[in-house]
């Protein structure tokens, strides 16, 4: 059995290797094989797909704003998202959305379009 490579961000042994990446579960890092930690993390959207800067996406669920009465509602379409790599909470897509103005998504939230 191969020897597996421990997390670059927590140093964890308990890390598995899921098809093209490896998957830390301890701190939820996601890397490429053989890279280091100077690489991005891996963002994915509700289906598993890799998202990148500049991708449209659209939103899966309707969501509400705090401090605002109305919400975004599901089908609304977001383009050209930014991906925040070093996000403090789960909020990992910075974008604009008309009518409401710019705005951070959790990527759980959103698929690719």
């Amino acid at each position: 059995m191969e020897e597996m490579e421990n997390c670059p961000k927590c140093q964890s042994t308990y890390t598995y290797f899921d098809g093209v990446i490896n998957v830390c579960p301890e701190c939820t890092y996601e890397w490429i094989p053989g890279t280091t930690q100077s690489q991005e993390p891996v963002i994915k959207d509700s289906n598993g797909t890799i998202l990148e800067d500049g991708d449209s996406v659209i939103v899966i669920k309707d969501l509400k704003v705090k401090g605002s009465s109305s919400s975004i509602k599901i089908g609304t379409k977001v383009k050209n998202i930014r991906l925040l790599y070093e996000a403090r909470d789960d909020h990992d897509i910075e974008c604009k959305i008309d009518g409401f103005g710019a705005m951070k998504l959790k990527s759980s939230v959103v698929k690719k379009n």
